[in-house]
């Protein structure tokens, strides 16, 4: 192996010399983005990963618990029934519940 008779010749020069080159730190890969960015990024997706989980645990505890209940009911009486008087929210709570009481259907016990 002797000295490369021009700049630009010899062992480092082909496309894997430039390859790792772009992976060193500071780097600049060629389509403008730094050797660094990966990480970031990977990190802020497995962040708004995790956050969609969280909602979407959220979104179905407060569907089994009923929360968005009286606001469906609320748009079925103005929908479907548009003179009625419409019950406040602890009134629809309480007529809700003394009705489960009469009629236990859908309870275990």
């Amino acid at each position: 192996m002797g000295r490369p008779d021009r700049i630009g010749e010899g062992p480092g020069t082909g496309r894997r010399a430039r390859e790792s080159d772009a992976l060193t730190v500071g780097a600049v890969a060629r389509d403008g983005r730094s050797a660094r960015s990966a990480g970031p990024s990977r990190l802020s997706a497995a962040r708004s990963a995790c956050a969609t989980a969280v909602r979407a645990v959220g979104w179905w505890f407060n569907s089994i618990l009923g929360g968005q209940d009286y606001q469906r009911y609320v748009a079925h009486l103005t929908r479907n029934h548009p003179g009625s008087e419409i019950p406040t929210e602890r009134e629809y709570w309480r007529q809700r519940h003394a009705e489960a009481d009469r009629k236990p259907a859908n309870r275990c016990c």
